[in-house]
């Protein structure tokens, strides 16, 4: 089987649809054209129907500058507060845990994915409230990635974290910030 009747994913669709609605907005499709190839992204099943839709389109690659790359060997990796997140991030550790805050942090992107390489570390992810994330592509040698209440199917207009990566004796959680009990 080749690579074009590949069956796609709902993260392919989405990916396909979000470089329709940038050609749209760059005046490359017109709003009749828009609407037709959403409508065959969505329903698209391999990777040749999706292709098809965007042939004649620039290639949208993330830009080096769109990754960015954290990483450590022993100590733990963590970024909280006001911090602007890349459209990729890349995070590498050791023996360290990772943790990952985005309830205060800059993300001018609606779709964000992080890739983890965990060797012994566990990994933290804050969403902000309602935003959504997708794990599927995350997998652990032990135990499974934790997602509770957090919703994986992207929606418009809201924060989606797509994790992908292994670790291999560490775990993952993805949730929302904690309720505040005591306010001062």
């Amino acid at each position: 089987m080749s690579e074009m009747q590949m069956r796609v994913s709902d993260e392919d669709r989405e990916r396909t649809a979000q470089q329709l609605q940038q050609a749209f907005a760059e005046g490359r499709l017109t709003q009749a054209e828009l609407e037709e190839r959403l409508e065959a992204a969505l329903t698209a099943r391999t990777y040749g129907d999706l292709l098809d839709l965007i042939t004649d389109l620039p290639a949208d690659r993330p830009q080096d500058s769109d990754v960015v790359e954290l990483g450590s060997k022993n100590a733990n990796v963590k970024r909280s507060g006001d911090w602007n997140v890349p459209r990729r991030l890349r995070v590498t550790s050791k023996y360290g845990s990772v943790e990952l805050d985005f309830t205060q942090a800059v993300i001018p992107h609606p779709v964000v994915e992080v890739e983890l390489d965990l060797t012994y570390g566990s990994a933290k992810i804050i969403l902000p409230e309602g935003a959504v994330a997708n794990v599927d592509g995350f997998q652990s040698d032990w135990g499974h990635p934790s997602t509770t209440n957090v919703p994986s199917r992207p929606r418009p207009g809201v924060l989606c974290v797509m994790v992908v990566g292994r670790a291999k004796f560490g775990g993952l959680t993805v949730r929302y910030p904690r309720k505040r009990w005591f306010t001062h």
